[in-house]
Order: C-alpha cells, then sequence, then structure tokens
C-alpha cells in the first residue's frame, strides 16, 4: 500500500485532495488537527493532517465523466464539483433587475441547472464522511443551519470519529457539535434588556409582533424589576395597534403617548422624563425598503441612552430577514429578538443570523400569552433548544 501526507484547512479540502491523487478507493489511516502559532503565540491557525493510502493495483479515476454536461465537463473533470458549482453560478447570474432580456424558459432552465449542480456538490460533501455521521448531518441541515456551519461541524466531528476509532452515538455527536456552536456564540451578547439605559427602541418588519413582545418584556420590567415605565407609539398606521398597546398599558398602570411627528416625539419624552424605562414602539413596515428606516430615523432618537433591538419572526425566509438587517446596518442595534420560535420546527436560522451578523440576543418568544411566552436566553439553553426536539428519540 501507498501512503501519502495531506495538510488542508478542513477535512473537505484534505478530502478533495485525496481524492484527486488517489481515488475513490484510498484509506484514512490516520488524521490530526495541526495548530500553528504566530505573532508571538497570539494567533493561532489551525489545519488538519490526513495520512491516506491506496493499492496502487486497484487505483480508479477520481471523478466520473460528465458528459451529459458538455459545457461544464472540463471544470468537473479538473476542478471538481465544488468549483465547477461556482462556476455555474458565475454563468448564470441573473441581473438584478428582474431577468430583463431573457426568456422565461432560459431562466427556468439555469435555476433548474443551479439547482442540480448544488445537490451534486451536496451529495459530493457527504460522500466523504462515514455513514455513521450522515443522519446527523441532515439533521444539521433540517435545523436550517448554514451550510458553511454545517461543513465545520461535520470536520469536528469527522476528527472525532477518527481520534476515538468508534461509533458515534447519537449524544456523542450532538455534544461535539455544541461545543462548537458554543464557541462561535461565545463573545455575542445573550441576555435581556440592560436596565442602564431609559430609552428602549423596538424595532421590526409588519407582522412579527412587536406590540405583543413589548407588553411582554414592559411586564418583567414591572413585576421583576419594580420599575416606572410609560409607552411611546409611532404606529399611527394601525389604530388597532394603538388600542392593542393601550390595553396592555391600562393593565400595568402605564401611561400611554402616541406620536405623529418629530415634536410630538420630544414633548413625549419631557412628559415622561420622570419615569425609569421607556418603551418605544414603532410602525411595522417593509423595511426591506430604505426609505422606511430613513423615515424611522427622522421621527425617533438612536442616541446615547437609547437600547434599539430587532425583532424577526422566525417564521420568514433568511434572506428576507437578511435584506432588512442590512437595512438597518448603520443604527446601533443592541441584539435580536426573535419571535414565533412555537410556530416553525426549525430554528437554524437564529444561529445563522447572530453568528453572520455579529448581533446577540435579548428574548425569543414562544406564544401570544402574556407576560408568559417570553424567554431570555444563555447561550447553553439556547443550545438546549436547538437539539431538544430530536434528542430523546434519538437516545431512546
Amino acid at each position: 500500500m501507498k501512503m501519502k501526507k495531506y495538510n488542508a484547512p478542513s477535512i473537505a479540502e484534505a478530502m478533495k485532495q485525496i481524492r484527486a491523487d488517489l481515488g475513490e478507493d484510498a484509506v484514512i489511516l490516520n488524521s490530526k488537527v495541526v495548530v500553528t502559532k504566530k505573532f508571538f503565540g497570539l494567533v493561532k491557525n489551525k489545519s488538519y493532517e490526513v495520512v491516506a493510502g491506496y493499492d496502487a493495483l486497484e487505483k480508479k479515476p477520481s471523478l466520473p465523466s460528465f458528459e451529459d454536461l458538455p459545457t461544464f465537463a472540463p471544470q468537473l473533470k479538473e476542478e471538481g464539483i465544488s468549483e465547477a458549482a461556482s462556476s455555474v453560478e458565475q454563468h448564470t447570474k441573473v441581473p438584478q433587475n428582474g431577468a430583463a432580456g431573457l426568456p422565461e424558459n432560459l431562466i427556468k432552465e439555469i435555476a433548474d441547472l443551479k439547482s442540480m449542480m448544488q445537490s451534486m456538490q451536496r451529495m459530493s460533501t457527504q460522500s466523504q464522511y462515514p455513514d455513521e455521521l450522515l443522519s446527523f448531518i441532515d439533521f444539521l441541515r433540517e435545523q436550517e443551519l448554514e451550510e458553511e456551519l454545517i461543513t465545520k461541524i461535520s470536520d469536528e466531528l469527522f476528527m472525532y470519529y477518527n481520534e476515538h476509532g468508534k461509533q458515534m452515538t447519537w449524544n456523542e455527536m450532538q455534544e461535539v457539535a455544541k461545543d462548537y456552536l458554543r464557541k462561535e456564540l461565545y463573545d455575542l451578547p445573550i441576555s435581556g434588556i440592560s436596565y442602564e439605559k431609559k430609552y428602549i427602541n423596538v424595532l421590526g418588519p409588519t407582522g412579527v409582533g412587536k406590540t405583543t413582545t413589548i407588553a411582554k418584556m414592559a411586564a418583567r420590567a414591572v413585576l421583576e424589576k419594580k420599575k416606572k415605565i410609560g409607552f411611546i407609539t409611532t404606529d399611527t398606521y394601525r389604530i388597532a395597534a394603538i388600542e392593542q398597546l393601550k390595553t396592555y398599558a391600562a393593565l400595568l398602570q402605564a401611561p400611554v403617548e402616541v406620536v405623529y411627528n418629530p415634536t410630538d416625539y420630544a414633548e413625549a419624552l419631557q412628559k415622561f422624563d420622570h419615569l425609569d424605562l421607556i418603551f418605544i414602539d414603532t410602525a411595522g413596515r417593509n423595511y426591506k425598503e430604505a426609505k422606511y428606516v430613513d423615515d424611522l430615523k427622522s421621527l425617533i432618537q438612536f442616541s446615547e441612552q437609547v437600547e434599539s433591538y430587532l425583532v424577526l419572526s422566525l417564521t420568514s425566509k433568511q434572506k428576507d430577514l437578511e435584506s432588512i438587517i442590512e437595512q438597518f446596518a448603520n443604527l446601533h442595534i443592541e441584539k435580536f429578538i426573535f419571535t414565533k420560535l412555537d410556530e416553525t420546527n426549525s430554528i437554524g436560522t437564529m444561529f445563522n443570523l447572530m453568528i453572520k451578523y455579529n448581533k446577540g440576543l435579548a428574548y425569543y418568544t414562544n406564544g401570544q400569552e402574556v407576560p408568559e411566552d417570553i424567554e431570555q436566553p444563555n447561550s447553553d439553553n439556547l443550545l438546549e433548544l436547538f437539539f431538544k426536539e430530536n434528542s430523546d428519540e434519538r437516545s431512546s
């Protein structure tokens, strides 16, 4: 048997090199993590050292032919599925203005081709891991965790699998994944409002449950922290929203001010100067449109005395949520608040957005009851929540 050592930034990259050099029949003989230090030990780089072997007499071609895709066949053979998929992406990008000038059937064919290449790429990635790990990787994907995070967790699982030389239980795989995600969340603030600032802006698009969420937060401030609170609402577009907030305010014996312009807003702040905490309910708009964010900035304050929280629904598409978040990029958003957790079976989006935008989490809500259905999490119970649905049945 011939052996060869590979060093790569990830297991996926190492496996790609091994398949290209040694073919599909190569066997992993050993693997380990290599940590190198730079700049007096302050910066650490992690890579993977993998030793593979093969029987030279039985070496097979590393990749199948793809004659059915003549345009991309050379790249598939030379670069592998991953790079070919990237090439498809580059060659099939549709203009931002809605595919102007392209026939509808061509747009559909492009979309189908991209979908097929992405599926092939996923199958290629999965084939590098032992069968014992695939069901867990599928679970991560069902939870809609970002593919980049899934790949990194899969690398960690693969290393653990090789180091211990035995079949991993579901609980063991879960602990490896938890450890990785815990490190990703480590520097992010995961807690409720600080009570260090007087004004609490609650922002978010229409339909996410901002007013109910404000009522839950305010009830906690009154019942648990004994704070004197008030409400300001700028949501003059919906009469029902004003009445709903007034109902909650009456139950908490808190004053409410409705503001229509910056002058009203300034007068409301002055009127509530004696209170401990002021919750500001903003209008729900389509904040994928920049003009609505500009309108918001012209009406309310985003000063050092204000904490601002962006409320997002877990039932929305991640791409739509990203568009909203990016519109608020120039404002200081303290943390996210995620709503409607009880209406979805997958919460990977929560982790994806926190990690991608380096934002913490204040609360998540899981029902309509006030003040009960709101949770102030920490990283550990967030991870428990992520794995809760499958942990009992898998470990039994």
